[in-house]
């Protein structure tokens, strides 16, 4: 009786298998950001380096782009549990690898490259088999529902995993951020020990394919599908100029002049806004003309990001990587159900591993480039210049998309039952009514 309340608000979780997903990727996502602000602020004690700081993100590049087409195949082919139960408890052991190396003193930067490109490359493996499974767990009606609680989720953990590892940094006990990201891998394991594995619903007119052709097939579904194209589009150019989280670390100790538990309290400013953002997200029954909200919801990132690059205030930046956070997180949750409602079943792992390209890529590059372009001038410059090219990117792609500015669905079904375990993987016919303008699903 009393979760009744609850499960009319967050109706997702009436399903059990979403739920014990939901609550150990929880607890494993606040492991991974842990790690992440930690091997940020030890590449920067380490070499002192932007470039070095922006070195991450080719790494990472070069591990997505190689796997995320293997990854996305795969997911489409194969038991989406199993190559999730595989790929977390591999991603633990490289934590527990670079904890020994750090508590030993034997790490390195190029050290710490490898193993973050080998964290990065089973992450390509990983997501497209986890998001492609999350539409099999509710109905379909409670989609939004169901990445607006995992948007919490994450920015929950976002907030609490950073927070923690400046904590223990400033304790001087690096290499327990590691160990500690190590363990909460045990609790997603065991979720997914928890659940039944879901079949992926077959195209009626092909069988899984496991070929090098079928890895691309989710590219050419993609700009097949011009509000896809566009969405991701936006997100790539977006996240190009306005990705600073490597700079973080300069920010933090040569601009406001904050100690490590200041810099963990920065990086999960974007969390805070995030979370408000999923939270507001969550309660909203659906959100009109999703196309424009996502447009204006990629500019305000970039302002916000520009204001983040000017502030030389501690708490005037905070409230900038909130916005950052709140901004990027409304157009995230929209563009993810987008993405994942209009694309059959037989096709969302390679929809979303051609989609992790454009999702992580973007970031990836772009911190590059800020850590390239602070490096030859400043953080700050890096960083405005950065936000001022992302609105333009919106402008740009706001006057070339007509398809998108132009986006409107309700999600909503009719007959769907709203206690049911798992969602009925819709057709691909059932995909093609969201919108005023078919051009905006298929060409």
């Amino acid at each position: 009786m009393s979760s009744a309340p609850v499960y009319d608000r967050f109706p997702a979780l009436r399903s059990r298998d979403f739920r014990l997903l939901w609550i150990g990727q929880s607890v494993s996502v606040a492991g991974t950001q842990m790690q992440q602000a930690a091997i940020l602020w030890h590449l920067h004690s380490l070499t002192g380096s932007a470039a070095a700081l922006g070195l991450l993100g080719l790494w990472r590049l070069i591990a997505i782009a190689t796997c995320s087409f293997a990854g996305g195949a795969l997911a489409d082919a194969r038991d989406r549990r199993r190559i999730l139960l595989v790929t977390q408890s591999l991603m633990g052991l490289t934590a527990v690898l670079l904890g020994f190396l750090t508590h030993y003193g034997r790490v390195t930067p190029a050290a710490i490259y490898v193993l973050v490109a080998s964290g990065a490359a089973l992450a390509a493996f990983a997501n497209p088999a986890r998001q492609s499974l999350v539409p099999n767990l509710v109905p379909r009606e409670h989609f939004t529902n169901a990445v607006s609680l995992t948007s919490i989720s994450h920015q929950i953990a976002g907030i609490v995993g950073p927070t923690l590892a400046g904590m223990l940094i400033g304790y001087g006990n690096l290499a327990a951020t590691y160990w500690a990201n190590a363990a909460s891998f045990l609790a997603v394991i065991g979720a997914l020990l928890a659940i039944p594995s879901y079949p992926t619903q077959p195209n009626s007119e092909e069988q899984a394919d496991r070929s090098l052709r079928a890895a691309f097939e989710g590219f050419r579904f993609i700009f097949r599908t011009p509000v896809l194209a566009w969405t991701m589009i936006l997100d790539f150019v977006a996240t190009f100029f306005s990705s600073a989280s490597a700079l973080l670390p300069i920010f933090a100790a040569d601009i406001l002049k904050v100690d490590a538990r200041g810099y963990g309290a920065l990086w999960a400013a974007e969390s805070v806004g995030a979370m408000a953002a999923g939270w507001f997200m969550a309660m909203r029954p659906s959100v009109g003309r999703q196309g424009r909200t996502i447009l204006w919801a990629v500019a305000c990132y970039g302002g916000a990001t520009i204001l983040f690059g000017a502030s030389r205030w501690f708490w005037l930046t905070w409230v900038a990587l909130c916005a950052v956070g709140a901004s990027d997180t409304i157009s995230t949750i929209l563009r993810q159900t987008i993405r994942q409602l209009i694309t059959p079943d037989y096709m969302r792992g390679r929809m979303t591993a051609a989609n992790i390209v454009f999702v992580m890529g973007g970031p990836q590059l772009g911190n590059l480039e800020a850590g390239l372009v602070a490096e030859l001038t400043s953080a700050p410059f890096s960083v405005i210049t950065g936000g001022i090219g992302c609105i333009i990117a919106v402008g740009i792609v706001a006057k070339r998309s007509p398809e998108l500015l132009a986006y409107s669905c309700d999600f909503r079904s009719d007959d769907a039952g709203s206690d049911s375990n798992a969602g009925t993987a819709a057709g691909p016919d059932e995909y093609d009514v969201c919108t005023p303008d078919s051009r905006a699903i298929t060409q």
